[in-house]
């Protein structure tokens, strides 16, 4: 009967240790499925692809998995349920043995602390710290488990999008652009560094993606300002114009300062002038040296305009409204300003617009446009009804204001200093403070 007993025991010890033995492999299965499964969504996409064009095969499984998220998902998911459901089972078998009916409860109670711990926490928090190192060294294995998985996950799929379609949900394929550009954005705005160049890098970035919804009436020269030349003009009086001008292409009119012409280069003038004697130079023909204008509607975005300049290599538009007005000019360098921010060279004429006051207040011209004080002091002006600060005023107060009249729109204080005739041409900004009114601009318009 010892005997017997025993035997019995030593078979019950070698079975509990086997079982305990595949208990331990599936929670080690599982760790890793769940280890895997974060450190493939989270790893870098630019590290990986990065790597993958330096040759890395295993980035390219890594691209290869991440290019079909659902298979992945769905193979690490049914992976990972198959192998905690039989640690499960089995740990439920040999408690229910040894305690009966009590050994439910602490079958219960064991697993889901060692799934929870081993299983979930500590592989995920492992992966999330060394998502790309993890991702490489696991994407073999997972890519052997998605094609084996693959008809069970492929059965799985077509029964989940029939079971959410009876709900009126359309699963999607993937991100559409608007979601893929936010996403973008959302990485931008994750982008930091130790110094002050992330800001800048940050600013360019955003500007980049925003090209596409600034228009060229936002950034164009009004025409108010476009150093422009009469075509009639003599050509001494011409070239001495060129000579006193800060700029290299100079936009010319005949009969009226609509009817744009051409456009000189100050270059091809100079090839015109060399070797030539007075004479010679007085019967030059200046519509022999002007390039035709290229008309562009002032509605074009800066993307569409940016690689229509690349596309006919030329730096200089004029710009025209929907009836065909001159409005102003637009050029490449006023483009790459909104995307890298104002560029100076010993040529430009400094009119800054912007004049800070010792009190905190600042000094603006009317035509100051909204997107540079955005950019400069990080507020938040909308620019959608208008481009310059003194359009937004009309905008929001919807009067032409006094001199001296003061309205308070988006947290900023503004004070009208000077107008002509109906244009605002300088007024005086307070910056926001911390506690700023955020009710409506209209609500807190006031006039003193």
């Amino acid at each position: 009967m010892t005997d017997d007993l025993w035997a019995w025991a030593a078979d019950l010890t070698v079975e509990v240790a086997i079982t305990a033995g595949c208990i331990f492999l599936l929670l080690l299965l599982s760790a890793l499925l769940s280890g895997s499964e974060t450190a493939l969504t989270a790893a870098s996409r630019a590290r990986i692809h990065q790597l993958a064009r330096g040759g890395n095969a295993r980035a390219r499984s890594v691209e290869d998995l991440r290019d079909n998220p659902g298979a992945l998902i769905g193979a690490i998911l049914i992976g990972n349920n198959i192998a905690n459901i039989l640690a499960s089972v089995l740990t439920t078998s040999v408690l229910i043995g040894l305690f009966g009916e009590a050994g439910v409860v602490y079958a219960t109670v064991v697993m889901t602390v060692l799934v929870i711990i081993f299983a979930e926490i500590l592989p995920k928090t492992y992966a999330i710290n060394r998502a790309e190192r993890a991702a490489l060294a696991v994407a073999p294995a997972i890519r052997a488990l998605v094609w084996v998985l693959g008809p069970i996950n492929r059965v799985t799929s077509h029964v989940v999008r029939g079971v959410l379609s009876l709900f009126g949900v359309r699963v999607s394929a993937g991100l559409g652009n608007e979601e893929s550009e936010e996403e973008l954005r959302g990485m931008i705005e994750l982008h930091e560094g130790p110094d002050a160049d992330a800001e800048q890098e940050r600013q360019m970035l955003r500007s980049i993606l925003d090209l596409g919804d600034v228009w060229v009436e936002d950034v164009m020269t009004h025409r108010s300002d476009v150093v422009m030349l009469d075509a009639d003009q003599s050509v001494g009086m011409l070239i001495q114009a060129v000579i006193e001008s800060p700029y290299t292409r100079l936009p010319l009119w005949r009969e009226n300062q609509d009817e744009i012409v051409g456009v000189l280069h100050a270059k091809s003038l100079l090839r015109a002038l060399r070797d030539k004697s007075d004479a010679e130079i007085a019967e030059l023909s200046i519509d022999d040296l002007t390039n035709q204008p290229w008309f562009v509607p002032e509605t074009t975005s800066l993307l569409d305009q940016l690689q229509a300049f690349r596309d006919r290599r030329e730096h200089f538009a004029v710009v025209i409204d929907e009836y065909g007005a001159f409005m102003g000019i637009v050029t490449l360098e006023d483009i790459i300003e909104e995307i890298v921010g104002d560029i100076a060279d010993e040529h430009d004429i400094a009119v800054d617009g912007v004049r800070p006051q010792g009190d905190g207040g600042l000094l603006v011209d009317g035509e100051v446009t909204i997107r540079d004080l955005n950019r400069e002091f990080g507020w938040d002006l909308p620019d959608e009804a208008a481009s310059t600060i003194a359009g937004l005023v009309l905008h929001e107060s919807r009067r032409i204001p006094e001199t001296g009249q003061e309205f308070q729109f988006h947290g900023i204080h503004f004070k009208i200093l000077r107008r002509a005739g109906n244009r605002i041409t300088q007024m005086r900004l307070t910056q926001p403070r911390a506690n700023a009114d955020t009710a409506s601009p209209r609500d807190n318009a006031q006039s003193a």
